[in-house]
């Protein structure tokens, strides 16, 4: 595959100058339908817009430039509000702007980073960076090839969403509204606690890390970074060892338990899809063997609120702990009701679980394939796409 060397803003239209930082005491004045993109993805929502069109975003600072744990570019498109965390491009005739999102995410940049403490690639240096490129149609080609994979992690995402609406909504009216039920609270549902859910109500622990040998591939080690935007936590950043997990076995969680997030971003709540081990920022509910693990998950969602305030001190967020976690008053429906209520909504929930699992199928055959396709080891130039 022949290709020509350019420099960064020789294929790129840089629109910095138009973003515009908002402060939390602004956009509280300004809430409304527009995203307003930090670094790396949404972080609040406002009621006007700098920028409407197709857009690359480039992370300009944060500790991911050095980890790498996210992509640190993404297309966003349509109208949208931009703060100065994330440089703003367009591309040119020379480059397909979708292409160049997949060699950034692609490409080890760190020559161009500077900063220990606080990582930063600067438009200076951004617009220094030189990516060899293949002719126009042999880029569209490529990117043709990789978008097709995320095309399809977008449409088991957007499945996901409307299946987790609609168990929302079937929670809802069975533990709400009780419409099954004639719109009355049975008498035999009765309000208890966490701890009345529980076969065990455990906190998580993490194990030495000065101990390599106790981190491996055998066993998921949930922490809360873990748990945003998903139902299920099919991946970890992180795996213990067998011999990790065993040197505090008691902290391993059945398949099915339901996990708290209790400090920080207090609230969030994932279900397990195999056994695993959580850090000490989390609380997990082992459901009684008759007790319903969905409608306890759904129930904790509802509940994020409490869980921030009873993990507050004041203005200093505290870890919320296993015996206060434990003592949280819920509504503990019969035994018949929750079964009832599983024969609806684990088919959904077993769909959601298929998906995210395809998704991460899908993720790793994508990325296996790109630095493959982008430095020409794999030849696309007779393909008919």
């Amino acid at each position: 595959m022949e290709t020509k060397k350019y420099r960064f803003d020789e294929v790129t239209i840089n629109h910095d100058k138009k973003r515009k930082p908002l402060s939390a005491q602004q956009r509280a004045k300004m809430r409304g339908r527009y995203r307003y993109f930090g670094a790396q993805n949404v972080i609040d929502y406002v009621n006007n817009y700098l920028f409407d069109g197709e857009y690359l975003l480039i992370a300009e600072d944060g500790e991911n430039l050095k980890s790498g744990k996210q992509n640190i570019a993404q297309i966003v498109e349509g109208q949208f509000w931009l703060n100065n965390h994330a440089h703003i491009v367009q591309t040119n005739e020379l480059c397909n702007i979708r292409y160049l999102e997949y060699w950034l995410n692609a490409t080890d940049i760190s020559a161009y980073i500077t900063g220990s403490a606080q990582p930063k690639l600067s438009q200076s240096n951004m617009n220094a960076m030189e990516i060899e490129l293949p002719e126009r149609i042999i880029q569209d080609k490529i990117v043709n090839i990789l978008s097709s994979f995320d095309k399809k992690i977008e449409v088991n995402n957007q499945i996901n969403r409307n299946l987790s609406e609609q168990v929302a909504v079937i929670y809802k009216s069975w533990f709400v509204d009780f419409e099954p039920f004639e719109r009355k609270k049975p008498d035999d549902w009765f309000v208890g606690t966490v701890d009345d859910l529980a076969n065990e109500v455990v906190c998580g622990k993490t194990p030495s890390t000065k101990k390599e040998e106790y981190y491996g591939d055998d066993v998921p080690f949930v922490t809360i970074p873990d748990m945003h935007g998903c139902v299920y936590t099919v991946h970890t950043e992180r795996k213990l060892s067998v011999l990790g997990a065993d040197s505090q076995s008691k902290k391993t969680l059945p398949k099915n338990s339901i996990c708290v997030s209790c400090i920080g971003t207090a609230g969030l709540v994932i279900l397990l899809p195999e056994p695993s081990q959580t850090n000490q920022q989390i609380n997990s509910i082992v459901p009684k063997s008759n007790y319903s693990p969905y409608y306890i998950y759904l129930m904790m969602s509802t509940m994020s609120e409490t869980i921030n305030k009873l993990g507050q001190a004041g203005s200093t967020i505290v870890n919320l702990n296993k015996t206060q976690f434990g003592k949280i008053e819920v509504m503990i429906p019969s035994v018949s009701a929750m079964a009832a209520f599983d024969e609806i909504v684990e088919p959904m929930f077993k769909e959601i679980l298929s998906n995210q699992i395809e998704n991460i199928r899908l993720s790793n055959l994508r990325d296996t394939l790109l630095p493959r396709l982008i430095s020409g080891e794999l030849d696309v130039s007779d393909l008919d796409i």
